[in-house]
């Protein structure tokens, strides 16, 4: 067990949570389009948040963040602050989302094209990157090495020839939006912490078009590909369970 063990309650909480933000992520798909601006989501996911009884866990004293909800476009991979920009066809965007419902947090992001007209190129990007994520949920059996997971994942990204993002790495979560261990993207099989029945983890790989190498924009939130590549980013709260995982974020 990683960090303060779980009761049943807790542990239902985070179903009721992950429930809550996979809702969310769905109705969301279909307030994007070209026209719309990244303040103008970040709004109405606030505005979801509230209306289901949760909690934006990022503009909370715990995080500070500068809206409810992360939206990165095109090059930016993570933490990037909703603005006035405008989306347009083509543009590859990421959206990751933290929230509490009855004191418990679950994280998740998803990728999309605006436009039905994505490139072949954005169609891999996407496509791999989420197969890594679940490959990664996949190599959980019950109790699990973290390095089995991050294996699996680089297994993927690998075979896809995509860049492998290793700065940024998954994490526990629960009680907390961040907690011990982290769960990076690439691994060796049979290594890092145990992790056992009860634990929660948030696995999320990112991925780019070019390199691996990142910068931080000079807002001080915006993670971005350094080469100035596509990324992606696909992410879910995963509860480690006796003969598998169970994920909490999914409808």
């Amino acid at each position: 067990m990683i960090g303060r063990e779980k009761t049943p309650e807790e542990i239902q909480a985070m179903r009721d949570c992950g429930k809550i933000l996979a809702t969310i992520f769905r109705d969301l798909r279909q307030q994007v389009r070209a026209g719309v601006t990244e303040r103008e989501l970040d709004a109405w996911v606030a505005q979801e948040i509230e209306r289901h009884g949760a909690v934006a866990t990022y503009k909370t004293s715990e995080v500070n963040f500068p809206g409810s909800i992360c939206i990165s476009v095109n090059e930016q991979i993570v933490h990037s602050i909703p603005t006035d920009n405008v989306l347009q066809d083509g543009d590859v965007v990421s959206f990751d989302l933290v929230i509490a419902y009855k004191g418990m947090k679950t994280d998740s992001a998803f990728t999309m094209v605006v436009g039905d007209k994505p490139s072949g190129a954005q169609k891999h990007l996407i496509n791999a990157t989420e197969r890594s994520l679940y490959a990664g949920i996949d190599a959980i059996k019950g109790p699990v090495r973290v390095g089995d997971i991050g294996a699996a994942i680089e297994k993927v990204l690998k075979e896809a020839k995509l860049g492998i993002v290793r700065e940024l790495v998954g994490h526990g979560v629960g009680h907390e939006m961040h907690q011990p261990p982290d769960i990076p993207n690439y691994g060796r099989r049979g290594k890092g912490i145990l992790l056992t029945p009860g634990d929660t983890i948030a696995i999320e790989p990112m991925a780019t078009l070019g390199g691996e190498k990142v910068i931080t924009e000079d807002d001080g939130w915006t993670i971005s590909t350094r080469d100035g590549s596509l990324s992606a980013h696909f992410e879910h709260t995963v509860l480690i369970t006796e003969d598998g995982a169970e994920i909490l974020t999914t409808l």
